[in-house]
Parts: structure tokens; sequence; C-alpha cells
């Protein structure tokens, strides 16, 4: 009885394997990031009462940028056609930014103190 039970174990766990393989081999070739190149936010962090930001890329192209705050929660939204940012709505405290250019996105820490 014990080499029953030692077989039917062994197949369970040979089809298990041989499936989750398959799948982890799909999954690596599914999507290719991609990043907007040579983007810049400065300064960062920003301090001593200044109101604007600069974002810049190799392109310049439009820019859309979102502010989030750290729970996740959109706290503003804009659309950059240059480098300069206002930001002086803003308060003291951390900031994630996605910035979306030429339909690629990014996200960005920003420090305001």
């Amino acid at each position: 009885m014990k080499k029953h039970y030692f077989l039917i174990l062994f197949f369970v766990l040979a089809f298990f394997t041989a499936f989750s393989g398959f799948s982890q081999n799909n999954a690596n070739t599914s999507s290719i990031q991609q990043n907007i190149e040579d983007l810049s936010i400065y300064p960062n962090p920003v301090s001593n009462g200044k109101t604007f930001i600069y974002i810049t890329s190799k392109l310049n192209l439009t820019k859309k940028i979102e502010f989030y705050d750290v729970l996740g929660k959109r706290i503003f939204s804009s659309v950059l056609t240059g480098k300069e940012l206002n930001i002086s709505n803003l308060s003291k405290g951390v900031y994630v930014l996605k910035i979306t250019e030429n339909n690629i996105s990014e996200t960005r820490k920003l420090v305001i103190k």
C-alpha cells in the first residue's frame, strides 16, 4: 500500500512542476519596459520656499504630470508644455509624480521641505 502513495505523490508533483514551468516561460516575454529618455526633475528636494520645479527630457514633448500623496490619492494634475512647473499650491511633504510623455509613463519621488 505504501508504494501506491509514493507513486501518486510522485505523479502529482511531476504534474504541477511541469505546468508551473510553462507559465513562467510565457510571463518573461510578454512585456518590454520603456522609459522616458533623460528624464530629470530638479531641484529635488525642493527647499527655501521655491515655487517652481523643472522637468526635462531628451525630447521635451508635452507632458502630463500627476501628483500623488504617499497614500496614493491624486492631489494635483497638470499638462506641462515647457520645463517649468509651479508647485506653490503644494505643502511640505513627499509626493509621487507620474509623468507621461509620448504615451510612456514613469514615476518619480519629489520631496518638498
